[in-house]
């Protein structure tokens, strides 16, 4: 079965893995969309929490103080309630992302996240 769409030989690495990805999704059914983040991928999702996660949450997940969520008790399987509350935001204490981070972004932070800070 061909998983190439036509003008993906075009795009962008990101952009042609996501369209890729998709695909896959569509033909294989969810499984395929579980692929596991690549260590880049992390290490960027690293560097994103700790330009814009870091304040409230603790550079590298470690709070000092206890005030925000221990995102390294995050549970993995919980995409959709991470996109949830970072890009509504959850009461006063975390504020809305949605017009300030793109998809691209959430997914490399999720990516992280979803390590528990456990990472070479």
């Amino acid at each position: 079965m061909e998983l190439m769409r036509p003008g993906m030989d075009r795009m962008p690495g990101r952009a042609a893995a996501r369209a890729l990805a998709f695909w896959a999704a569509l033909y294989c059914g969810p499984a395929a969309e579980a692929a596991e983040p690549s260590a880049a991928d992390i290490a960027l999702g690293r560097d994103a929490f700790n330009e814009m996660c870091a304040t409230c949450h603790g550079r590298d997940m470690i709070i000092v103080g206890g005030l925000a969520f221990d995102l390294r008790k995050f549970p993995a399987a919980e995409f959709e309630r991470f996109r949830r509350a970072v890009m509504e935001g959850k009461g006063a204490g975390m504020p809305a992302w949605q017009d300030k981070i793109s998809d691209e972004d959430l997914d490399l932070l999720w990516a992280y996240v979803r390590t528990g800070g456990k990472i070479d």
